[in-house]
């Protein structure tokens, strides 16, 4: 039985720089390799570093970018980024491309890092857990990347939802934003901030009426209406979308309807009449502005 080699962490480090060296171990012993590899900070060279291109956050802003650059000239890097290793000059990055851009900004040569094995599947979910852990993404990249485990690698909501920790109606809820990816206006609202995630939540609920949701997008942001204010704006809307119930005919005598349709014919406008069985009644004169309201007055003084 062969024997399984033995290090200390400061000899993992070391063995990334000898690519022959560090196979083997993995070989023999991964699951020991895997444990000191977690506590095991490595100086990487910056430009053996490459970003993930899955990886979920996009958008970084230059001038945190450059604050970020001169705390690094000043105090160097905290904490560590996390890479996977491609081979003995390449690693990947699964969590810290804003420290990693803002040291190459402050021109350092090395970067510490922990440094992990981790296949394709693998190396998304990390990136993605990392970060939400850490708050850095916003609800549109956090739909990208559950929509991504869920298409690319074939995984429920409900394996996601034990992945991340997350509830597996709030995965769905993210998910369900992806069908914004064709309306520019309310996928950029969720990506800048200017709505909620309750909000995009409420608007995802809008099926088979696009119209309707962006004036209710619109309304949002020209009224700062709240979550509930908009939730009760879209029930509003599917309560009118009910078919309603035929009302009853009326059984109106045929002298009414004569004299409706006299009234009518004198003020040019439809009127209401009522009246009940003792010929008590009202009749309604409506008019929708001045006007009209004007006419109607031309009307009775001739």
């Amino acid at each position: 039985m062969a024997k399984k080699t033995q290090f200390s962490t400061s000899g993992v480090a070391a063995l990334l720089r000898n690519a022959g060296q560090f196979e083997k171990a993995v070989q023999e012993n991964p699951q020991e390799v895997v444990r000191e590899l977690a506590t095991a900070v490595a100086m990487l060279p910056v430009s053996q570093v490459k970003p993930n291109k899955g990886q979920p956050r996009k958008r970084f802003d230059d001038e945190s970018m450059e604050e970020l650059a001169a705390s690094i000239r000043a105090h160097g890097i905290i904490q560590p980024i996390t890479v996977r290793r491609i081979h003995d000059k390449e690693y990947q990055i699964i969590s810290g491309e804003r420290r990693h851009r803002a040291a190459q900004l402050a021109g350092l040569k090395e970067i510490p890092a922990y440094v992990r094995l981790a296949n394709d599947q693998e190396l998304l979910e990390m990136a993605l857990i990392e970060n939400i852990q850490r708050e850095d993404l916003n609800a549109w990249e956090v739909a990208i990347s559950y929509g991504r485990l869920a298409d690319e690698f074939k995984m429920s909501h409900e394996s996601i939802s034990e992945r991340v920790g997350k509830k597996r109606s709030t995965v769905t809820n993210y998910i369900r934003l992806l069908k914004f990816e064709g309306d520019d206006d309310i996928k950029h609202g969720i990506i800048d901030g200017k709505i909620s995630m309750g909000h995009a939540r409420a608007l995802a609920g809008i099926e088979n009426n696009p119209a309707f949701r962006k004036v209710l997008f619109n309304r949002i942001l020209a009224e700062d209406l709240s979550v509930r204010a908009t939730e009760e704006a879209i029930a509003e809307y599917h309560e009118s979308r009910k078919p309603k119930a035929p009302k009853e005919a009326k059984n109106v005598p045929q002298f009414m309807r004569d004299i409706e349709d006299r009234f009518n014919a004198f003020f040019g406008s439809k009127i209401q009449m009522k009246r009940d069985e003792k010929g008590k009644g009202q009749i309604v004169l409506k008019f929708r502005n001045d006007v009209e309201l004007n006419r109607l007055l031309d009307a009775l003084e001739r």
